[in-house]
Parts: C-alpha cells; sequence; structure tokens
C-alpha cells in the first residue's frame, strides 16, 4: 500500500479582494490555502475595484504552494455575473460559490463558468443556510469537479437563531450532516471562522473541536490563527511516526499472507494501513517546500 497525492487545507485564510495590501501579504503567509474575498469582505462600493485587484494578484503569481481560490459573489447579486466571467480566466486554482442552497442553483453557476472559459476550474461551495445543510447531498453529488465543501457557521447559526456557545452545541447536527455528504463523495470540508481574535484559548478548542469531529482544516478571518489551525489540523511528529509503525506492522502482516497485523496489543486491519497511509500522505505533503518560498506558480 502506498501513499497517495494529497494537497493540505488546515488552513484557509480569508482576504478582502480590496486591500492591496493583503493581497501582497499573502504570499508571505504560512497559509494552506487563500481566499480571496469578493463577497461579504468588500463593500458594495468597492466590488468592482475589489474584483480588479484580485485578478491582477493572481496574474501577478507568487503564491507559491499556497491554493489561491476566488469567492465570487453570488449571481443573484449585481456582480455575481462579472465575478464569475472574470473568475473564468483568473489563474485561480479555484472558484469559491457563496449561499449555496441547492444542486441546481451550483449547477447553474458552473455553467456561467464554463461559458466563460473555466470549464476545467475546480468549484468550492459555501454551505452556510438551513437550505443548503438540507440540501447537500444533492449539491455533493456534483463531484468531481466540486472539490471542497466549506461552513459558513457564522451566517449558519444566525440563520438557526442560536445562541452563542463556545461548544457549537446547535451546529453539530449540520456539521455531521455536511460531513457524511462530503465523505460519500470525496471531498474536503473546512470548518467555519472563530471571529474572536482575542480569544485564543477558545479558538486553539474550536480547531480541536473540528478536528475530533472529522474536519480537513478551518477558515480563518486573521494571520495570528494561521499557526494554530496548521498545527491542529496537521500530523505531528508523533502521529507521523505511529502511522510508519501501523503501516510497517501491516506490511509484514500483508507479506506473510495474513489478514490481521497485531501491534503494540492491537489488532491491525487493511482499514488501519489505510488510514495510516493518509496520514503520513498529509504530514509528508506539510513538510513540503517552505510555504514562503515563491516556486513561481504558472
Amino acid at each position: 500500500m502506498t501513499t497517495t497525492l494529497i494537497r493540505p487545507r488546515r488552513s484557509a485564510l480569508y482576504m478582502p479582494g480590496s486591500s492591496t495590501r493583503a493581497l501582497e501579504k499573502a504570499r508571505g503567509l504560512a497559509a494552506d490555502v487563500i481566499i480571496m474575498d469578493l463577497e461579504d469582505a468588500v463593500a458594495p462600493s468597492a466590488k468592482e475595484a475589489a474584483r480588479a485587484a484580485a485578478c491582477a494578484a493572481l496574474a501577478a503569481g507568487g503564491y507559491g504552494r499556497r491554493e489561491t481560490v476566488l469567492r465570487v459573489n453570488g449571481l443573484d447579486t449585481a456582480w455575481g455575473a462579472a465575478d464569475i466571467a472574470a473568475a473564468a480566466t483568473s489563474g485561480a486554482d479555484a472558484v469559491l460559490f457563496p449561499k449555496v442552497g441547492s444542486a441546481g442553483q451550483l449547477a447553474a453557476a458552473v455553467a456561467r463558468l464554463d461559458a466563460a472559459g473555466g470549464a476545467n476550474l475546480p468549484v468550492w461551495a459555501m454551505i452556510e443556510t438551513p437550505a443548503g445543510v438540507l440540501a447537500v447531498d444533492a449539491i455533493a453529488s456534483l463531484a468531481p469537479r466540486l472539490e471542497v465543501l466549506v461552513m459558513g457557521t457564522a451566517d449558519l447559526a444566525r440563520a438557526l437563531r442560536l445562541p452563542p456557545d463556545p461548544a457549537r452545541l446547535g451546529l453539530l447536527p449540520a456539521l455531521g450532516r455536511c460531513l457524511l455528504a462530503a465523505r460519500a463523495r470525496g471531498l474536503d470540508i473546512l470548518d467555519g471562522i472563530f471571529t474572536d481574535l482575542g480569544d485564543e484559548p477558545g479558538f486553539r478548542a474550536a480547531c480541536r473541536q473540528g478536528k475530533a469531529l472529522g474536519l480537513d482544516g478551518k477558515t480563518l478571518i486573521h494571520p495570528a490563527q494561521l499557526a494554530i489551525a496548521n498545527e491542529t489540523f496537521g500530523v505531528s511528529a508523533a502521529e507521523a511516526a505511529a502511522a510508519r509503525k501501523t503501516m510497517a506492522a501491516w506490511q509484514a502482516a500483508d507479506a506473510a499472507s495474513r489478514g490481521i497485523a497485531v501491534l503494540d496489543g492491537r489488532m491491525i486491519e487493511r482499514l488501519h494501513a489505510g488510514e495510516a497511509s493518509r496520514l503520513l500522505a498529509l504530514h509528508e505533503a506539510c513538510a513540503g517546500p517552505a510555504p514562503d518560498i515563491d516556486e513561481n506558480k504558472a
């Protein structure tokens, strides 16, 4: 059994498209994903300028191995059609569609993207409304063109009329349902933002909860959150060492035509080896070239 290629998405940092300074700064940040935002982070009066600035930053490149994602406005807004047309040839690695409430809505946006010249561009979908959660199975069926579900937990909590709660109990059913849909279709899924920048223990707890729930990473609103997200959603040296031991035990058993191995008193089956393989692939991917090195991405 060999490890498969995997793309780390431990940290996905929103950067306002209207801020050329932020877009420049992003080239030197330890983020796995840079989400250039044309939607919530941009005032209506700055939408067109933000679109131009984000596309110029993408054309200039210099983001190294960071995944660049352009979050556009919805087709039901005055800016959505132009955003999608620009995104199609922007050079972004993916386009993030906001407030996806149905598979039909996402399919229509993808069709518009294709018509504008973005037929090979991966898409991501924000799940941030009750309708989106209820329709997430159908939305996820647009895989493999759809690669990632992004939870918009702030908007979703507001729509559900949930009181502030560090444990996020009211969101757990939605997170679980979306996780199941993502895994059934082979998609990654990212947790929502944590808005209290002064509460580092709270942010760390939220990251740990997201990891425990099975999510792949967290969307962020400030560079100060990067280190904790990368640490929490990454694979530690100890975890990697344990995974190597698991793989070695399984490979020895497999070579001896045994279907089960025993390691430190624990039974090891193929499923454990598969998970160990995934963890090692993630560990190796995260230990690749330093994120502040410009790899001259085309």
